[in-house]
C-alpha cells in the first residue's frame, strides 16, 4: 500500500467540513484516486459506498436519475443493493468517475444538503471539465487535484522515511551533503526518473526491481492517455495525436525554448 500525501488532506477536509462540503478529487487516470477513496473509507469511516459509475449496474442509475427526490428511500435502496450499513454523519459514498453520469454530480447539492453522510467525487481530469451538459454545477464542492507519488513518497515506498527530512535540514543550514551521501541521493533520484510516479510502475518496481517491466506499464498507460485524446480531438485528431507523440523528442532538446518555438511554428 502506498502512502499518499493527499490522504492528510483528506482528513483535514473531514474534520472541518463536518458534512457541509462534497469533495471532488480531480486528476489524470491512473494516479490512484479510486484507491485513496477506499483506504480513506475504509480508515476514517464507520462505513462506505463506492459508486463506481464505469461499471455501475442499471439499477443505481435508475435510482439516482429517477429516484432521488425522496432520500430517505434513496438510502435505504442505496444500502440494500451494496449490502451496506449507512451511519448518519458516520458513513461516506464515493461517487467514482462522477463525470460518466453527470446527474449524480448535480444531486451533490441536495445530498450536502441533507447532512447525513460525507460525499467523495472523482473524475478523469479531461472529462470532468467537459461533461457538465444540462446540470447545474454544484457549489457545495470543494475541488482538490491528485497527482503521481512525489519524489518523497517514492522514497516512502522504498521504506525510507528519514532521507528527505535530512535533505531538507541540510539545505536549511546550508551544509554540503558530502560525497557519499550525495551519491545516493543521486541514486535514489535516478531510480524515481526511471520508474515515474504512477502508482501502477512503482507497485511493478518494488515487486519485481525490473526496469523493463516497469517500462511496459508506462507504455500501456500512455496508449491509455492517447486513447483518451483521440476520443476528445474530434476532427483535430490526427494533429492533436502528432502533437502528443512528439512530446518525448521535444522536451529532450536541450534548446527547450528554440525548440518550443519550432513546435508551435509546426503545428499552429
Amino acid at each position: 500500500m502506498l502512502k499518499r500525501k493527499i490522504y492528510s488532506k483528506l482528513v483535514e477536509w473531514k474534520n472541518t467540513s463536518q458534512g457541509e462540503t462534497a469533495l471532488l478529487i480531480n486528476g489524470a487516470r491512473r494516479v490512484g484516486k479510486s484507491h485513496i477513496c477506499k483506504e480513506f473509507g475504509e480508515n476514517e469511516y464507520k462505513s462506505y459506498i463506492l459508486i463506481d459509475f464505469a461499471n455501475v449496474p442499471k439499477e443505481i442509475v435508475e435510482l439516482i436519475e429517477n429516484e432521488s427526490y425522496d432520500l430517505d428511500i434513496f438510502f435505504l435502496k442505496l444500502s440494500a443493493f451494496y449490502s451496506v450499513t449507512l451511519f448518519e454523519r458516520e458513513s461516506l459514498i464515493i461517487f467514482d468517475e462522477v463525470q460518466l453520469l453527470p446527474r449524480a454530480r448535480q444531486l451533490i447539492k441536495y445530498l450536502v444538503a441533507d447532512h447525513r453522510y460525507d460525499y467523495i467525487e472523482t473524475g478523469s481530469l479531461l472529462s470532468i471539465k467537459r461533461n457538465v451538459h444540462n446540470i447545474v454545477i454544484p457549489s457545495e464542492e470543494k475541488h482538490m487535484t491528485m497527482f503521481p507519488l512525489d519524489f518523497e513518497e517514492f522514497l516512502w515506498a522504498l521504506g525510507d522515511n528519514t532521507t528527505v527530512p535530512i535533505l531538507m535540514d541540510f539545505f536549511k543550514k546550508r551544509i554540503p551533503l558530502g560525497q557519499a551521501l550525495h551519491r545516493k541521493v543521486m541514486n535514489d533520484f535516478r531510480q524515481y526518473l526511471l520508474v515515474g510516479g504512477m502508482p501502477q510502475s512503482i507497485n511493478e518496481y518494488l515487486i519485481n526491481k525490473d526496469f523493463n517491466r516497469v517500462d511496459e506499464v508506462k507504455r500501456n498507460i500512455l496508449s491509455l492517455y492517447r486513447n483518451d485524446i483521440a476520443k476528445f480531438a474530434g476532427r483535430n485528431q490526427s494533429k492533436v495525436l502528432a502533437i502528443f507523440d512528439e512530446i518525448p523528442g521535444q522536451l529532450s532538446k536541450q534548446e527547450k525554448n528554440t525548440c518550443y518555438l519550432q513546435f508551435r511554428r509546426k503545428h499552429d
